[in-house]
């Protein structure tokens, strides 16, 4: 078995969670790649996350930040998130039980008998480019954000036009992200067992409230009136825009694949008050 490690960039408290889960990985009998940054801290040889698509198992240490890191390079792999940050929607083992959590799941892959859930990614596209599925949401909108940044967002779903107006941007999410982004800009809540996505407007002048739409909607959102704008998707600018241009939103192909037990939703609720 191959089974990749992503420690939270900084956290010296990740990377010593990461050195004991290596070496009870390898007394298993695992083999064990460790991401280049926490490789360095630790002195060893280190892999891209770029890389983990080769393994069997990702097991991402930090809070929902380096689980979305870990979520870009691991591709279709199972991810195990191991929760060091506040609230931990991504992340449901607590790093007193990791250990264990992840020998129980080696154990349960020899078996053949390893329990992986589906989470829908997002996929934004235009003209001629195709962008890298994200987990939480993608957003289009102005190069800054504010009264001098905004873009002009005509936003259709399905070909049919929900709303146009003035806004710093658009953002589409799916369950999993609407406790993120989505959520500080208004955005509903969505529990993770209802199937769809998140239209939510940000900061329009004469915009529609936010509207959750069927999984397999697409959403496009054509800007102008703006020399640039941008595609940004799980926090990272995807693409750079010149308007008038239009981008597709819609769920991607490929899902994430989360592995380990399932975190207790509105537990997690609990902890953002």
């Amino acid at each position: 078995m191959y089974v990749g490690l992503v420690a939270q960039k900084g956290n010296s408290r990740a990377s010593f969670l990461a050195a004991e889960l290596r070496r009870r990985l390898r007394d298993a009998d695992v083999t064990v790649a460790v991401d280049t940054a926490t490789a360095e801290t630790l002195d060893l040889d280190g892999t891209p996350v770029e890389a983990f698509d080769a393994c069997d198992l990702v097991v991402s240490i930090g809070g929902d930040g380096t689980f979305l890191y870990a979520a870009r390079g691991a591709d279709g792999t199972p991810i195990l998130g191991v929760n060091l940050g506040e609230v931990g929607f991504l992340n449901a083992v607590g790093p007193d039980e990791a250990v264990d959590v992840v020998l129980d799941e080696v154990a349960a892959f020899r078996a053949g008998e390893m329990s992986v859930r589906e989470t829908p990614r997002l996929a934004a596209a235009g003209d001629g480019w195709t962008a890298p599925p994200t987990t939480n949401e993608v957003v289009v909108q102005g190069s800054i954000r504010g009264p001098s940044g905004g873009v002009d967002c005509d936003v259709r779903v399905d070909g049919s036009r929900y709303s146009a107006s003035r806004a710093d941007g658009v953002l589409v999410a799916t369950p999993t992200g609407s406790t993120a982004y989505n959520l500080s800009e208004a955005g509903p809540l969505v529990h993770p067992g209802v199937d769809g996505l998140v239209v939510n407007e940000m900061c329009a002048s004469e915009g529609m409230p936010p509207l959750v739409v069927g999984p397999d909607s697409e959403v496009t959102i054509r800007v102008s009136g703006a020399d640039r704008a941008v595609v940004v998707g799980d926090g990272r600018v995807l693409r750079e825009l010149d308007p008038p241009t239009e981008v597709r939103v819609g769920r991607a192909d490929a899902p994430v694949r989360v592995a380990g037990p399932t975190s207790d939703f509105f537990e997690a609720l609990g902890k953002l008050e």
